[in-house]
């Protein structure tokens, strides 16, 4: 049974992260805008691609009358990953149904998972969904509206405000708390400056190799000293 207590943690944990969501999704809805799209299309691939920066690449590319599968293909890359946070809500999921996996599989986001995961007060997986549905609800009304928002009026923030800094700001937020050792810290450099380093590799894949680099130097780090069985 789904915790309407821990729904309500969840949705109200997310309302401060959503700040740097707002100047995004209204940069999301000026370009669709810009691009020609109707409302209705927008709307719809709002709805079903739900990812931000995948949506920016595909219209972009639409714009420039690139052909359906390099459109997909991009979408698809930039989104992959996406496979390594299925991967950690997997625990979490597994007493859920069908219909709570597709939930969660299709609302899945950068800033739910990452405030799902710095939560240090769920118990059970089942608290665990009821919170990161909380922040889903959450993400999905303040990501429509402010891409509505955009669509209708315009980037509604002025380019000097330099809110795009407001993304990569709110996930140091949720990051600084949990580097409580000096491993934490040790991972948290070595992806910094993976990150940097392949920020050019081409299709986007920097994100996803740093990510996997630093989960294997992670893993390393852990078991360094454990005993052998």
């Amino acid at each position: 049974m789904y915790s309407s207590k821990f729904f309500k943690m969840g949705f109200k944990e997310m309302v401060p992260i959503t700040t740097g969501v707002i100047p995004f999704g209204a940069v999301v809805g000026t370009v669709c805008s810009e691009a020609k799209l109707s409302f209705f299309q927008s709307l719809f691939m709002n709805l079903f691609l739900y990812s931000g920066t995948a949506q920016l690449a595909a219209v972009e590319l639409m714009s420039q009358n690139a052909i359906a599968v390099v459109v997909i293909a991009t979408a698809l890359v930039i989104n992959l990953r996406f496979l390594l946070y299925s991967a950690g809500m997997s625990p979490y999921t597994r007493q859920s149904g069908f219909w709570a996996k597709l939930g969660v599989a299709h609302t899945l986001t950068d800033q739910s998972y990452a405030v799902m995961v710095a939560n240090k007060k769920l118990q059970t997986p089942i608290d665990s969904v009821s919170f990161y549905f909380g922040t889903a609800v959450c993400m999905f009304i303040v990501w429509h509206l402010s891409w509505m928002a955009g669509f209708i009026f315009g980037n509604f923030a002025p380019p000097t405000w330099n809110l795009d800094f407001a993304i990569p700001l709110s996930f140091l937020a949720l990051m600084l708390p949990s580097l409580k050792n000096k491993k934490y810290v040790l991972v948290a450099l070595f992806s910094t400056i993976v990150s940097v380093a392949l920020y050019n590799m081409p299709l986007r894949l920097g994100l996803l190799v740093t990510a996997l680099l630093s989960i294997g130097f992670a893993s390393i780090l852990t078991t360094k000293g454990r005993p052998r069985d």
